[in-house]
């Protein structure tokens, strides 16, 4: 199918049927990039920020690991950076890792100044150590619920913000955009219905695209919202191929799947199969605490050889009140199940747990369109490569998030005050007879993602993959929906394509994209693979 004949907008709207409001810069998606964003707009300038779901719904709350960081007068910003660029597959942009790091401790300050209580020990920081870091500078809180201490103190700092209006339960169904440059958005407010935003500048914040596959660690609201509606809009994408598996995930099966922290291992736990064995040094000399693309990989190999559907993670051999102590988010949630961290081995199995690839964006948070800027895990900014080091999305959130709201406020300032509505209209398209199943179509897309465009990939999958996906297109993307459901799934069918093309093109493996009839990583890959529809306004 030709995708430049896709729908430009998901819904019908007309500016003389629909209430308007007018901004100076909109932030969508209130994780941490967003909130981070909207803190650093000038308070001269009016912030609105929109979130599909409840304020405290998001990836990042659920972070457990922690924010990487050079505290410790033993470590060093060299380190940091090597440690990046080294996970990363050789794909890291070098300057962008440079700055993030560099970066780090500043924004770990700001946390501490708003009121983050992050684990410390006789007035020292307590420092983790996780896959792929040479030294412990993960700086942590509550144990394992880093994200929930950092957005409750984010959160009332934002509160206090009186240029900040915060709205809950609304959806953004796509960018306004006139004359090459994004004017806003159209959103569906939960009780105020659609309307139009209109804003000098937009910053996009949505977070990833992990309910793609039936193996996830992300919250329900995880579907790629903001790169499909950047993606329609024009806006250049890149680095789709780059989905980013966490290799240990609660796997019991028939309930929801639960993140078991990268820190667990690296308190010394131990990756054992099904039959006791310590397997993770027959891969890599690391063991457990070499990258999450080596440990997912050595995963699925261990599973394929004992024939089994999971791995195992041991604490048995630890200190119990240290286990406790240090992870008590993920004993209750263990507990559940009839699982005692601290005796009984966890079953664990690979999940999609991080968007690499998405919106590209400068080192100021700007995108291919004017007007809009984007931070997160909606972006591709060059600090991750081809596989995320573990805590530097945290990071990522917070120098990209402060990076783009000082961005969109200079733009913001800069323009007059007579901005206005714009005469932009989508207009209704006739209802189809048949019926669709949208549960259905969205169980049966998760369900081959994760079969074909998991952790381990062959041209034959990919290109099943494309025609079904490409398939279920032209019964989805034509119609217009009025419920969530409906333009989400819109939103995953249009970023699985962009993901299956990425995954076929990149003809070797390299970091969290492995294929089998290219197993090796080539030096004519070097590159990033970019994907942009070709929109006139």
């Amino acid at each position: 199918m030709n995708e430049n004949e896709t729908p430009r907008y998901l819904a019908p709207f007309h500016p003389k049927n629909l209430p308007h409001f007018f901004t100076d810069v909109l932030v969508i998606g209130a994780g941490l990039a967003g909130l981070r964003a909207a803190i650093a707009v000038d308070p001269k300038l009016s912030v609105l920020v929109v979130t599909k779901d409840v304020l405290n719904e998001s990836n990042s709350i659920y972070a457990q690991g922690g924010i990487a960081g050079v505290v410790d007068p033993e470590d060093s910003f060299d380190n940091h950076i090597h440690d990046t660029l080294k996970a990363g597959g050789d794909l890291c942009d070098p300057q962008v890792v440079e700055m993030v790091v560099r970066e780090g401790p500043l924004r770990i300050r700001e946390l501490i100044q708003w009121g983050t209580q992050f684990d410390s020990e006789g007035g020292n920081l307590v420092l983790g150590r996780e896959g792929g870091h040479s030294h412990h500078r993960i700086v942590h809180a509550l144990g394992d619920a880093t994200g929930q201490e950092v957005m409750r103190s984010v959160f009332a700092w934002a509160r206090k913000l009186r240029h900040v209006r915060l709205w809950e339960h609304t959806f953004t169904l796509d960018l306004l955009t006139s004359e090459g440059a994004c004017r806003g958005a159209m959103i569906v407010h939960k009780k105020y219905g659609p309307m139009l935003v209109w804003a000098k500048q937009t910053i996009l914040c949505t977070g990833g695209a992990g309910q793609l596959y039936r193996e996830s660690t992300n919250p329900a609201v995880a579907t790629g919202d903001g790169i499909a509606l950047a993606y329609r809009a024009g806006v250049e994408v890149r680095d789709m191929e780059f989905m980013q598996f966490h290799p240990t995930v609660l796997y019991i099966a028939g309930s929801s799947r639960s993140l078991i922290s990268e820190a667990v291992r690296g308190e010394g736990a131990y990756l054992v199969d099904r039959h006791g064995y310590r397997f993770m040094f027959d891969y890599d000399e690391r063991g457990e605490l070499a990258p999450r693309d080596v440990v997912s990989q050595a995963t699925v190999s261990q599973m394929d050889k004992t024939r089994f559907s999971n791995v195992y993670l041991d604490l048995s051999h630890l200190d119990p009140a240290f286990v406790k102590t240090r992870f008590p988010g993920i004993a209750v949630a263990c507990a559940k199940f009839g699982i005692d961290i601290t005796c009984d081995r966890i079953p664990v199995r690979p999940g999609a747990h991080y968007m690499i690839g998405g919106v590209t964006v400068d080192t100021e948070g700007r995108t291919s369109l004017s007007g809009l800027w984007a931070a997160g895990e909606v972006t591709s900014s060059g600090l991750h490569g081809a596989n995320r080091l573990a805590s530097n999305s945290l990071l990522e959130n917070l120098v990209y998030g402060a990076h783009a709201g000082l961005g969109a406020s200079s733009a913001a300032m800069e323009l007059d005050d007579n901005y206005r509505a714009l005469p932009l209209a989508n207009f209704p398209v006739a209802k189809r007879d048949e019926y669709l199943d949208r549960a259905d179509i969205r169980n049966a897309l998760k369900s081959l993602m994760w079969r074909f465009v998991g952790v381990r990939r062959t041209e034959q999958e990919l290109l099943e993959s494309l025609r079904s996906v490409e398939q279920w297109q032209r019964y989805v993307l034509f119609r217009q929906f009025e419920e969530a459901d409906g333009w989400e799934l819109q939103n995953m069918l249009t970023i699985a394509r962009v993901i299956v093309r990425s995954a076929l093109r990149r003809q070797e493996s390299r970091g969290v994209h492995y294929r089998t009839d290219f197993p090796k990583s080539e030096q004519a890959w070097l590159k990033r693979l970019t994907f942009r529809l070709d929109r006139a306004d």
